[in-house]
């Protein structure tokens, strides 16, 4: 497949990329702006989710029913979602749908400067709160916000993507307005594409449509918090089973040890075949145990979760420690293996697809604003060994802990 990666930047900062597969059947957009929970005031958590609902309530040129029409019109596969570091707002279409007026370029481009109105803002204020309050029914969720804040204190990571009851309910439209005018500036966004794309033609388009888009120079502190480990318990009547979770530091997005960390997290607590899945799962110890790795900008986190019987927590929670402990002496270059195709097979079916290949050249760049191409990654991955594993775990040895439980009330 012939794929050529292209980049531009406009005079006011707006970079754009694209991937160009001229024998793809479909094209991709997508702007990702370097903002989420992690950049808010603390006073404003759940403001760059919260704003990601309002860019659908209309603009100056559309109204919020004349916006859903026309992504129906064009046949859009669009949505868009709110992270901890980013916000994104994407669609794929066939190759005719995406320049030109109405075109999903035309739409997205539009729905990035919203009118932000205060009948709007009231209306969705309440919705906001209805999903925090849906999240509220779901243990690991409140027990993995909580550990969040714990874990991570003052720094920003601690916020809650959603905000909370109390911060969202005190935020005003004004605050909304001076945050988006922040943070959604031209040089703090992205613009990607993939597929099908002419991408000389993309940036025409894009220089009308957002040439006039102010430059703000935001930033974003990456420094470490300290991080010196702790234990939180909560007790909840709605839940029956207890929950466990632990959290430690890992490699940031930015450090190529994020591979082998990624892999080492799989052979510890992969959906299956893992050390984890065996010793709890396979043996009915426990419904459900799991680790997962999360690479951040400028730092990066293990969460290792497990489900059970009350009774069974501490057991449980002693087979957790003992796994832990054996996972340097019993890594093998056949564990490694397995995971590892399993890896390259989930890049590889993910870049498939222009939709799929926007979004990983749009988080890449957003995050480290560099392209790496796929066959890259897939290289990096085959090249990991057991001996790049150990390197990781002797720098990330799973201490110190930070550690959550939710249990049924006394």
């Amino acid at each position: 497949m012939s794929i050529l990666f292209r980049e531009a930047r406009l005079a006011n900062g707006l970079t754009i990329i694209g991937e160009v597969l001229p024998a793809a059947h479909s094209a991709a957009a997508g702007f990702f702006v370097k903002t989420g929970a992690r950049d808010e005031a603390t006073p404003l958590m759940g403001v760059s989710h919260f704003l990601e609902h309002m860019m659908f309530k209309g603009t100056e040129r559309r109204t919020a029913e004349l916006l859903n029409r026309q992504f129906d019109e064009i046949g859009a596969r669009n949505n868009a979602y709110t992270s901890a570091e980013m916000t994104c707002f994407h669609a794929s279409v066939l190759p005719e749908r995406l320049l030109g007026e109405n075109g999903v370029l035309d739409i997205l481009a539009d729905m990035m400067r919203p009118a932000l109105r205060e009948a709007d803002f009231t209306t969705e204020k309440n919705v906001i709160l209805e999903e925090i309050a849906m999240y509220e029914d779901d243990p690991f969720w409140v027990l993995y916000e909580r550990l969040m804040e714990e874990y991570y204190g003052p720094h920003g990571l601690s916020h809650r993507v959603l905000g909370t009851k109390g911060s969202i309910t005190a935020l005003a439209a004004d605050q909304m307005r001076r945050y988006f005018f922040d943070r959604y500036s031209a040089d703090n966004t992205v613009l990607a594409v993939a597929g099908n794309v002419d991408f000389d033609q993309v940036v025409e388009q894009i220089e009308r449509q957002c040439g006039t888009w102010e430059r703000t120079r935001a930033s974003r502190d990456v420094t470490p918090p300290l991080r010196p480990g702790g234990a939180l318990e909560l007790r909840d009547e709605k839940v029956s089973r207890a929950y466990a979770m632990i959290m430690t530091p890992a490699p940031a997005m930015g450090d190529d040890r994020r591979y082998a960390a990624s892999l080492l997290a799989q052979v510890l607590g992969g959906p299956d075949n893992s050390r984890l899945h065996w010793a709890l799962v396979e043996t009915g110890l426990a419904e459900d145990a799991s680790a997962g790795y999360d690479p951040r900008d400028g730092i990066g986190d293990y969460v290792v979760s497990v489900a059970c019987d009350p009774e069974r927590l501490d057991e449980v929670m002693s087979v957790v420690d003992r796994e832990i402990a054996a996972l340097g002496r019993s890594l093998t270059e056949d564990d490694l293996e397995k995971i590892r195709a399993k890896l390259a097979t989930s890049v590889t079916t993910g870049g498939e697809r222009p939709g799929g290949r926007m979004q990983r050249i749009g988080r890449q760049w957003t995050y480290l604003g560099r392209y790496t191409t796929l066959e890259e990654e897939l290289e990096r991955i085959t090249a990991v060994r057991t001996r790049d594993l150990l390197d990781v775990l002797e720098a990330f040895p799973f201490t110190p802990r930070t550690t959550g439980r939710m249990l049924p009330a006394e």
